[in-house]
């Protein structure tokens, strides 16, 4: 009788165990999933192909774009640098996770919006005709400076000019 109980208790040992390797294993695969389904990043603008979420036109000036996500994850991309802030004015900053704009330097090249610098100068035009540009280096964007006319801005500024909230 003992041998009976014994080999009982090792077969129901044996299947909890065995139970608790594939729970333990479904636990691990759907944090894993959950983790990587929750990634947030921006996506690549197709240039001639995406359309701009705040002016609905086709987003071709490389130098110019820019784009947002969501911290939910949500993308949204713009043909010029003032779509994106004039729709930042009316929504406001609060869900968005990541701001970026296409350094004038770098065609189709995106920086960071919040360590980027801005120039609005007449003598580079933009898609939206606000000849706002945004640089990823200060001392470029200071190259373009000709006029008295020619102003440069920070993050903060800009959001200020364009009543961001």
């Amino acid at each position: 009788m003992s041998n009976s109980l014994c080999s009982i208790y090792t077969t129901f040992g044996f299947q909890i165990s065995k139970n608790m390797k594939k729970s333990t294993l479904a636990i691990f695969a759907a944090m894993l999933l959950l983790f990587t389904a929750c990634t947030i990043e921006a996506e690549k603008i197709n240039y001639g192909a995406d359309a701009c979420h705040f002016c609905k036109m086709t987003i071709v000036d490389q130098q110019h774009s820019a784009q947002y996500v969501t911290k939910k994850g949500k993308q949204f991309k713009y043909d010029a640098i003032e779509c994106l802030l004039n729709e930042l004015s009316e929504t406001g900053t609060e869900n968005v996770q990541i701001v970026l704009i296409s350094d004038y330097m770098n065609p189709g090249v995106m920086t960071d919006a919040t360590t980027a610098t801005y120039l609005i100068s007449e003598g580079i035009k933009s898609p939206m005709g606000d000849f706002l540009s945004g640089f990823s280096q200060n001392e470029q964007a200071n190259e373009f400076v000709k006029t008295d006319t020619d102003k440069l801005y920070t993050w903060q500024t800009i959001k200020e000019k364009y009543s961001v909230k």
